[in-house]
């Protein structure tokens, strides 16, 4: 169709024209010179960029929006002003008309609408990218009362639109692969390929009910937590009916309070919830905005404190594998125990550091945060004094210049879902204060796993005593590397400094030559020796197009 093909050039005109700014500013005006004007303009450019790409997918929807939910969590790849700016990017469109909704919603349920629902409201309750919801009352075949339910449908035409984005994404993603900084972090072929598979899931509504099931029975032990039960006989792959189960949206701070609700309570109540699906269930709910969690007030009569916090929408959801599920309880247990050693071996079991990463350095580094960070409020972490974080700058200038980190894909919605968690619990409790959540946890954790606290204080001891008995042989090795001449000092930071001095002296000397290759055409032609001439002047020609690519 042809509305389809203009949508496929749109999305890749876009593209093209920013890749094409990216190389002009990035890469060519640098090497002639202009580096400290790109530097200056950078922050700006790139802001630019994201609110172009912002306005795109407002315009678009489909799975433009989901694109830039999903680059807002690409914080080891992108600059901060776009993953900043894309973060406030909702999946909000402008909702479909009632009839060709009604005609999709007849066709996957086989009959007349009225059939299946009593009441069918035509106005949305809400609508995104790739559905709407609507509210619905289900027709009753006895004299027992059905509560309300809420209806899921996807948008017409919304598979064909998803293939079209997707075909041009993939066009993109052979372009961006060539693109050196993404090029040295990123498969892009196998991002894209894991990012259609997770939409593609997200389209399949039996598939989440199916996550909703699963998501109630891990926590069917737990009252406290609430998930909508699935109207398996209103549902289909494109039609999903689920029990209304909407109450105070998280965000709503006047309603929770008037509701005798302690807002630090939910705060603690949905980490602690969160907490469990990671590091027991390895399945999480990955989109916990604010539309999609509610507070529940207690029944009248019952204790205020049996308030329920309440999931919804499991389209996207996390799995973890079993390497990344250990990995991640490791990572607990470390920062449970102020351990910077076992932190960075988790990175390592994680396969999240790129090959070469000075491992001393980056313990060094996670110690220094331990010894920042540690105890301190979401809000104290804010409001750290500048001093504090330009030492942390001045010290490992090095590490955050190279940024030995490559994030593997099955964590990139752990990531992002961690973001907006801590947007969340902030926002209930400014005061909200993650470790003390978390040295609990790890505490219980490390305790299942066998030897609790005794285990974590002999493994630190276990550590020192390994470090005191390398400490000779080690410090052997440097006093014969020192009587021998062979000490080198690695200072990153002066070494950059001189292979860009070794640069610039390298283009001074190649600009040198073309200047001299040019005037030499330029004097023969004028003497006309016109054959010597365009020899010059195309050696000329190809010492520029070096000077420029190189």
């Amino acid at each position: 169709m042809k509305a389809f093909r203009q949508r496929y050039y749109k999305i890749l005109w876009f593209f093209g024209w920013t890749l094409l700014g990216l190389i002009g500013w990035e890469v060519i005006l640098p090497k002639i010179g202009f580096r400290r004007v790109t530097q200056s303009t950078r922050a700006r450019r790139m802001t630019q960029i994201a609110v172009g790409f912002r306005s795109l997918a407002s315009q678009m929807g489909g799975v433009m929006i989901k694109v830039g939910q999903f680059l807002s969590s690409r914080l080891d790849v992108l600059p901060r002003e776009i993953t900043s700016e894309l973060a406030n990017l909702q999946d909000e469109v402008a909702p479909e008309s009632f009839e060709p909704i009604r005609a999709l919603l007849e066709a996957e349920l086989g009959c007349p609408l009225a059939e299946k629902f009593s009441d069918f409201d035509r106005v949305p309750l809400a609508a995104a990218s790739i559905g709407q919801v609507y509210c619905a009352q289900i027709r009753s075949e006895g004299e027992m009362p059905i509560p309300p339910v809420v209806v899921k449908v996807q948008r017409p035409h919304i598979e064909e639109i998803v293939e079209t984005d997707l075909a041009a994404l993939r066009i993109v993603g052979r372009w961006v692969q060539n693109y050196p900084p993404i090029k040295k972090r990123v498969n892009m072929k196998l991002l894209l390929e894991e990012f259609s598979s997770s939409l593609y899931e997200e389209l399949d509504y039996l598939h989440e009910g199916k996550n909703a099931e699963k998501f109630a029975e891990n926590f069917q032990e737990d009252s406290l937590i609430r998930v909508p039960q699935v109207i398996w006989s209103h549902t289909t792959r494109r039609v999903l009916t689920l029990e209304d189960v909407r109450a105070i949206k998280i965000s709503d701070y006047a309603a929770i309070e008037a509701a005798g609700i302690d807002r630090d309570e939910v705060a603690e109540r949905l980490i602690n919830a969160y907490l469990k699906q990671v590091f027991e269930d390895g399945f999480f709910h990955a989109d916990p905005h604010p539309g999609n969690l509610f507070v529940q007030p207690a029944v009248a009569g019952e204790d205020a404190g049996k308030w329920k916090l309440t999931f919804i929408d499991f389209g996207m959801t996390g799995t973890l594998p079993e390497g990344t599920f250990s990995g991640l309880k490791e990572v607990l247990i470390a920062v449970g125990a102020k351990n910077a050693h076992r932190l960075v071996e988790a990175y390592q079991d994680l396969d999240l550091l790129l090959p070469g990463a000075d491992l001393e350095q980056l313990e060094r580094a996670n110690q220094m945060v331990f010894e920042s960070l540690w105890g301190k409020s979401t809000k104290e972490m804010v409001e750290m004094h500048a001093d504090e974080a330009q030492k942390f700058v001045d010290e490992f200038s090095d590490l955050l210049y190279e940024m030995p980190f490559q994030i593997p894909e099955h964590l990139i919605l752990l990531g992002r879902c961690v973001a907006i968690l801590s947007g969340i619990c902030s926002g209930l409790n400014p005061d909200f204060n993650i470790w003390n959540s978390l040295a609990p946890y790890a505490t219980s954790l490390a305790e299942s796993e066998g030897g609790g606290k005794w285990k974590m204080a002999f493994d630190e001891g276990l550590e020192m005593l390994r470090k005191l008995i390398t400490l000779p042989g080690r410090t052997d090795a440097l006093i014969t590397t020192i009587e021998q001449g062979r000490l080198e000092v690695r200072m990153p930071a002066l070494m950059r400094e001189v292979e860009q001095l070794n640069r610039s002296t390298r283009k001074i000397a190649a600009a040198l030559i073309f200047a001299a290759f040019l005037f030499s055409a330029v004097q023969l032609y004028l003497a006309g020796q016109r054959v010597p001439a365009i020899i010059l002047g195309s050696l000329a020609f190809l010492t520029l197009l070096g000077i420029l690519l190189r």
